[in-house]
């Protein structure tokens, strides 16, 4: 069963276009990781926080996605990562159109 992942931390850096522009091949590597969907990249500069949606094929791939990407988020000096993993009830995301 899919899983639904959220992370969001602190982000004062690149927005937009900038972001996109520096952030490319990450979000390449991001694709090729095991059990990754999809992702939508989420920002709010004016709350100054960035991060992600995930849809993972397992909780497990999700897990061990969120425990490396916290790891790589710190190494950049990113600090107060926060990190969720949901399940989907599908027969209702289907009605409302969640793109599976």
């Amino acid at each position: 069963m899919a899983v639904i992942m959220y992370v969001e931390f602190p982000h004062k850096d690149l927005w937009g276009k900038d972001m996109a522009n520096q952030m490319t091949e990450l979000a390449k590597s991001i694709m090729q990781e095991p059990g990754c969907i999809w992702k939508f990249w989420t920002e709010d500069q004016k709350e100054n926080v960035a991060g992600g949606i995930y849809l993972f094929d397992t909780r497990e791939h999700a897990e061990n996605y969120l425990k490396m990407h916290t790891k790589r988020l710190e190494s950049f000096g990113y600090s107060n990562i926060q990190g969720k993993v949901f399940e989907i009830n599908k027969d209702l995301s289907e009605i409302c159109k969640a793109p599976f």
